[in-house]
C-alpha cells in the first residue's frame, strides 16, 4: 500500500471531522472597584470564545469567600443575569475551554477550587504541564485527592498546598515544581493573580478599567479589553506574577528566569484573534506578512486569491497584495455553526464542509484561484474545500498554507492530533497535493514564518516544536490528553 493510501485508510474522509489544530483556552481575571467584577469576567471570556467552546466557569470573591460556576457549553449559553447577580464581589476570575488535558466534562471545567493549610483559591488554567502526572501522584501519595483528571487541578493543589509563608514564596515554589505551558489566572477571597510560565509559551496580559472606581483586568489576548472598554498596559512577561489586592498591585518574577523566550507561534498563525496585540505586534499585520512571504516563496499564475475565513483572510489579502492579484471572496463562513449533540443523518453528513462553509460560483466560476490556509493538520477537511470550489467552478486551485508543515505533536497546550493522524508527519508535500486535489500546493517554511511574525530568522524567540520537533524543554515522544483517566494513579 502506498504512502497515500495507507493515511487515508486510517482518515475517513466522508465524514468530514474537524481538521486543524484545537483552540487553547482563554482566561480573565479582574479586579473592579465597584463590585460587579464578574460581569466584567463574563464580557472578557465571551471575548475569548474562539478559544473554547467546550465549557466556561467564573468565580468571584467579596473579600469573604469564594463563589464559583461552571457549565459546559458556550459562555452565552452558561449564564444568565440572575447567575451573574449570584457572582458577587470585587474579585472574579473566568475561564472559556478546549480539554487539552482530560476529557469534556463537567468535573474538568474551570475555574478550579482548591484547598490547603488556610488556603481556598479558584485557578482558571491555559496551557499544559507536561510532569502533571507525576505531580499528582506525588500529592495522592501524600493523601491529597482530586476530583477531575486534569493538570489544571493538579497545578492548583501545588499551589494551594506550596511550603510558605506568603503568596511571592508560593508563586516562586509553584514556577520550581512545574514544566511546561500554564498561563494562569488565580482568585483568593482577597486577591487576584495572574501568573505566566517562564517560557511564556501562552499568551498573558494586563490593563486597567476605566471609569470612577477603576481596577485591573488580566486576560489571555489583548481584544478581551476592547470588549470591556479597559486600556492595555503590557504583556506580563515570562515568568512574571502580578498580585493585585486592595493595596495595589506588584509582581513577583520567577526563581531562576531562562533568558530564552518560547512563545507558540500558533497564536500569531492561528488562535490569536486578529484585533489582538501579542509582543507589541497586532495579529493582523502579523498574518499580512505570512500571506505576503507565501507570495515571494510559492508565486502562482491565477486570476484570484481567495482566503479560507476567517483566519486565513489577512493572509489572503496579504498574498494579493504582494503578488499583484486581486483579492476576492469565494468562501463564506456561517459563523453561527457551533457543536451540536445532535447527529447529521448519512446524507447530511455527506455535504460535509458545506455546513460551516459555502462557495460563490458567480464569483470564482472559469478562475484559476490562490487559495490561502492557515494549516493542514489531519488533512480532512482539506480535499472537500477544493472539492467544493471546483464544483462551484474553479479551474484550477493553488493551495497555500500559512503554516509550515505540522510533523510532530504540540506538548503545551493545543490538541493536534498524534503523530500518525499528521498528514506531513507521514506523506510528502506531493502525495499530499495529489491527496487534496489542489493543482499545486505550496507551504510557508519556517524561516518566512520567522520572518513574518519577528521580521528576523530568530528562533530562540518562538516554540516551532510542532514544526521541527525540536522543544524548548524535553518532552515524551507522545502524550496522551486523558492520561489521568486511563491510566489509574501508582500504576507502571
Amino acid at each position: 500500500m502506498n504512502p497515500v493510501d495507507d493515511h487515508l485508510r486510517r482518515i475517513d474522509l466522508t465524514p468530514v471531522s474537524p481538521d486543524g489544530p484545537r483552540e487553547a483556552c482563554g482566561v480573565v481575571g479582574v479586579y473592579h472597584g465597584d463590585g460587579d467584577a464578574a460581569r466584567v469576567a463574563f464580557f472578557g471570556i465571551y471575548a475569548l470564545q474562539h478559544r473554547g467552546q467546550e465549557s466556561s466557569g467564573i468565580a468571584s470573591a467579596d473579600g469573604e469567600r469564594i463563589r464559583v460556576r461552571t457549565e459546559m457549553g458556550l459562555v452565552t449559553q452558561s449564564f444568565s443575569e440572575d447567575d451573574l447577580i449570584d457572582l458577587t464581589g470585587h474579585l472574579a476570575i473566568a475561564h472559556t475551554r478546549y480539554s487539552t488535558t482530560g476529557s469534556n466534562r463537567i468535573v474538568n471545567a474551570q475555574p478550579i477550587i482548591a484547598r490547603g493549610p488556610g488556603v481556598e483559591l479558584a485557578l482558571a488554567h491555559n496551557g499544559n504541564v507536561i510532569n502533571a502526572l507525576e505531580l499528582r501522584r506525588e500529592m495522592e501519595d501524600g493523601g491529597y485527592t482530586f476530583a477531575g483528571a486534569n493538570d489544571s487541578e493538579v497545578i492548583a493543589s501545588v499551589l494551594a498546598n506550596a511550603p510558605a509563608r506568603n503568596w511571592e514564596e508560593r508563586i516562586s515554589y509553584l514556577m520550581r515544581r512545574l514544566q511546561g505551558a500554564y498561563s494562569l489566572t488565580v482568585l483568593t477571597k482577597d486577591g487576584l493573580l495572574g501568573i505566566r510560565d517562564p517560557l511564556g509559551v501562552r499568551p498573558l496580559c494586563l490593563g486597567r478599567l476605566d471609569g470612577d472606581a477603576g481596577g485591573w483586568i488580566i486576560a489571555s489576548e489583548s481584544c478581551a479589553f476592547d470588549h470591556v472598554g479597559a486600556e492595555y498596559i503590557r504583556e506580563i512577561e515570562p515568568g512574571e506574577a502580578v498580585l493585585i489586592d486592595d493595596g495595589g498591585i506588584r509582581t513577583v518574577k520567577a526563581p531562576d528566569n531562562p533568558a530564552k523566550r518560547s512563545s507558540c507561534v500558533f497564536e500569531n498563525i492561528y488562535f490569536a484573534r486578529p484585533d489582538s496585540v501579542l509582543d507589541g505586534r497586532l495579529i493582523y499585520n502579523d498574518r499580512l506578512r505570512m500571506g505576503a512571504e507565501l507570495a515571494r516563496e510559492y508565486p502562482a499564475d491565477a486570476d484570484m486569491v481567495i482566503g479560507v475565513p476567517d483566519s486565513a483572510t489577512a493572509a489572503a489579502v496579504g498574498y494579493a497584495q504582494q503578488s499583484g492579484i486581486p483579492f476576492g471572496e469565494g468562501l463564506v463562513k456561517n459563523r453561527y455553526v457551533g457543536r451540536t449533540f445532535i447527529e447529521p443523518d448519512q446524507r447530511l453528513r455527506d455535504l460535509g464542509v458545506r455546513r460551516k462553509l459555502n462557495v460563490l460560483p458567480g464569483i470564482i466560476r472559469g478562475k484559476s484561484l490562490v487559495v490561502v490556509d492557515d494549516s493542514i493538520v489531519r488533512g480532512t477537511t482539506t480535499p472537500h474545500v477544493v472539492r467544493l470550489l471546483r464544483k462551484g467552478g474553479a479551474k484550477e486551485v493553488h493551495l497555500r498554507i500559512t503554516a509550515p508543515p505540522i510533523t510532530s505533536t504540540c506538548h503545551f497546550g493545543v490538541d493536534m492530533a498524534s503523530k500518525k493522524e499528521l498528514i506531513a508527519a507521514n506523506i510528502s508535500v506531493e502525495e499530499i497535493r495529489r491527496m487534496v486535489g489542489a493543482d499545486s500546493l505550496g507551504y510557508l517554511s519556517v524561516e518566512g514564518l520567522l520572518r513574518a511574525v519577528s521580521g528576523s530568522k530568530d528562533k530562540d524567540r518562538f516554540c516551532l516544536g510542532c514544526f521541527t520537533g525540536e522543544y524548548p524543554i524535553p518532552v515524551q515522544l507522545e502524550m496522551d490528553k486523558l492520561v489521568m483517566e486511563v491510566q489509574p494513579v501508582g500504576a507502571d
